[in-house]
């Protein structure tokens, strides 16, 4: 037996078996699944030990037939690359975005495109300049929950048959020019200086209402505007120590006249 072992041939192929049997068994994760490719072809059906089909578990490969593509099932948080955009009112701006998809079906995922996340990444960049030109600015600063609606729409139909899952998209920033910037400020505060004008008017319109029905009251009734003039005098009276000129109604002495 151990002149055997010291044949550097015949120790060689036991190390060569060895390893080739050790790299037969992979163990995939519960967020992993395996794509086996057997001569070329997908293998259908594999030595999966503790798992379901392709899923997680001990996986045995025949060694040197067998190879193994795992695929994440996880989500994928994918950021889209600042695009420059003409929005519908003819305003250049800057748009970036998040994309978060998952892979549904790994077979299509490996099969049917060669590499899912650059071509999901181009297809966030395309989607993101066409569906963002053909709004207006305003609409994309108020509506974007809207925007972000039609865009994971639009997305996830293109990369359904590649099996993968766009559950998300988030435009993250917009960038405006300085220039615009500095109109929308003038815009903004012109717009507070209209609504102060439009309250101090209706604050005016209100007192005016009031005047209007005071001095019905007053005409109705001559003794108020006697009680009036007495109140101011009491309290200007109580203000400090100054000399007040204050013109006295006639109505308020013609009752002395009457009784002389």
């Amino acid at each position: 037996m151990i002149p055997l072992l010291m044949n550097p041939i015949l120790l060689a192929l036991i190390l060569f078996v060895l390893v080739a049997l050790w790299n037969s068994f992979h163990v995939l994760r519960e967020y992993e699944r395996a794509i086996i490719f057997r001569f070329g072809r997908v293998a259908r059906s594999i030595l999966n030990l503790g798992g379901d089909g392709n899923g997680p578990g001990l996986v045995l490969l025949i060694p040197f037939v067998d190879k193994m593509v795992t695929v994440d099932l996880r989500i994928v948080t994918m950021d889209v690359p600042t695009q420059d955009v003409i929005t519908k009112d003819n305003v250049p701006v800057k748009v970036n975005a998040v994309v978060y998809f998952r892979v549904l079906n790994p077979e299509d995922a490996i099969i049917k495109i060669a590499d899912f996340y650059m071509a999901t990444s181009q297809i966030a960049q395309t989607t993101l300049r066409s569906t963002v030109g053909q709004h207006e600015l305003d609409d994309l600063l108020s509506n974007r929950d809207k925007i972000n609606q039609q865009l994971q729409k639009i997305i996830d139909e293109q990369t359904d048959s590649w099996g993968i899952k766009v559950t998300a998209v988030e435009v993250k920033d917009v960038e405006i020019p300085q220039g615009m910037q500095r109109a929308m400020a003038r815009q903004a505060e012109a717009e507070r200086e209209r609504r102060a004008k439009i309250i101090a008017a209706e604050g005016e319109f209100q007192a005016s209402e009031k005047l209007t029905e005071a001095a019905r009251v007053i005409s109705a009734h001559p003794e108020a505007i006697q009680l009036r003039y007495l109140q101011t005098l009491l309290e200007i009276s109580t203000e400090g120590k100054t000399t007040i000129v204050f013109p006295i109604p006639i109505d308020l002495l013609s009752h002395f006249a009457k009784k002389s």
